[in-house]
């Protein structure tokens, strides 16, 4: 199968031959000639499988193809995404694979000013890639206007509402026309992303690319057990071991991000570390230097790391188990791409097996668990079945009691009278103290 193949015109085929991509990708293969047809599409496809192209590529053509020329203020084409990181990932790729097309793109996201994406909307832009809360902004500032939207793409959308975006969605939902095309793209099919697509599309065509919520298989995945104080020693004594050149490490709270990378840092490990909490330009500036190299362990919250894209990524690190069990998938999906090999390693302790289990539930496989030489945990973390299902540790079984439970018994042995008997052996009685028990004498 070729793109020529998938029914693509031909300046977008000078564009990826440019790029260097030679035969689609499975869910480029469903996803393009589903999006020329016009159908509405539900698409389950994790991160580094394509999707991007699979949405993008069809519908410029269809912009290239068909439509009038955008307005002044208006989009014809919006792709809404949860974090800046990825919007600016998704219109770079969209930029590329338009660069032989007549339309104009544009990315906008909060974190900066507003003023400059106003002015650059005042012309319109065919393919707006937006966040929900900036486009909202702009749309209450009257700088857009939906009236010539022919599509819109939710990019994962299982993200947009981990991150509480539900509200946003639903008030954009409410102020776009009712004749579009809409594709919603996530890693994975929830229950509340199959809810999301129930209300936003029309007939979808269901995809998945994969098995259902489960890791590329090309990533090598186990759990290390270690009690939860004793997390950053052995993270240092593997980074350290295993001579990992450059690692993404995963942490649950911004507390624990700044931690990490401090008592790295005190080691002389290059580390740097991203978390909502630090500014957009400290942040874009760290996965620069990561992506250059120049960072050896970088150290994120899953929000942070939204939308990183590192080509050949050997290994992640999940110094906490994450609280939803989805972003597991996300971490892990880092590396391992386009049929890489990869490893993730979990650091598990015994306050973390409802996670571990939840993870085991939804990947449907039981991770091997392995302990580290002097990292044995002094609390244990209970074993799991291979449906994730936390196995309770057997009873140990109960001694038979002796005659008069575990009292001697000295009646049968006096009334016995059998001198050779053996005497049960009686171990001394502390001596009872003895208080007054006279009547108390009144104070003078």
């Amino acid at each position: 199968m070729t793109f020529a193949s998938l029914g693509l015109i031909e300046p977008l085929l000078r564009s990826l031959e440019t790029l260097g991509y030679q035969t689609p990708t499975p869910v480029q293969a469903q996803a393009i000639p589903a999006v020329l047809a016009g159908r509405d599409l539900m698409a389950a496809a994790q991160t580094g499988t394509g999707k991007t192209a699979g949405f993008a590529l069809p519908l410029l053509q269809l912009l290239a193809m068909e439509g009038p020329k955008v307005a002044s203020n208006s989009v014809r084409a919006l792709i809404l995404v949860p974090t800046r990181e990825l919007a600016e990932q998704v219109h770079e790729a969209v930029r590329q694979y338009a660069e032989n097309l007549p339309l104009t793109t544009y990315a906008a996201y909060g974190g900066v000013s507003i003023n400059p994406q106003m002015m650059k909307l005042r012309k319109g832009v065919d393919v707006l890639v937006a966040t929900p809360g900036r486009l909202l902004d702009l749309y209450r500032q009257k700088a857009l206007k939906f009236n010539q939207l022919q599509t819109l793409i939710l990019d994962e959308a299982d993200r947009m509402l981990d991150l509480g975006f539900s509200e946003e969605l639903g008030n954009i939902y409410r102020v776009l026309p009712k004749q579009r095309q809409t594709l919603l793209f996530s890693a994975t099919f929830s229950d509340a992303i199959r809810l999301l697509a129930g209300q936003m599309l029309n007939d979808p065509l269901s995809i998945e690319v994969s098995p259902r919520n489960v890791a590329a298989n090309t990533v090598k995945q186990w759990v290390v057990v270690v009690d939860k104080k004793r997390k950053p020693e052995l993270f240092i004594h593997l980074l350290r071991k295993g001579k990992w050149k450059q690692v993404l490490v995963f942490a649950k709270t911004r507390n624990g991000v700044d931690a990490l990378v401090e008592k790295l840092q005190g080691l002389g490990v290059n580390a740097d570390g991203i978390h909502g909490d630090k500014p957009q330009a400290t942040r874009q500036r760290a996965l620069d230097r990561f992506k250059a190299s120049e960072v050896q362990i970088l150290v994120a919250t899953d929000v942070a790391a939204r939308g990183l894209d590192i080509e050949d990524l050997p290994l992640v690190v999940n110094f906490d188990l994450p609280i939803v069990a989805e972003d597991y998938i996300h971490r892990i999906g880092r590396t391992g791409r386009a049929g890489a090999t990869g490893e993730a390693i979990s650091l598990v302790c015994a306050d973390e097996v409802n996670q571990l289990s939840a993870i085991e539930m939804l990947t449907r496989q039981t991770l091997t668990r392995q302990t580290e030489q002097d990292f044995e945990p002094e609390h244990r973390v209970p074993d799991t079945d291979s449906s994730g299902q936390v196995v309770k540790k057997p009873k140990k079984p109960k001694k038979p009691k002796t005659s008069g439970g575990s009292k001697r018994n000295l009646g049968k042995w006096v009334e016995s009278g059998d001198a050779s008997a053996v005497e049960p052996s009686i171990k001394p009685v502390r001596k009872v103290p003895v208080f007054n028990t006279g009547p108390r004498k009144k104070k003078p």
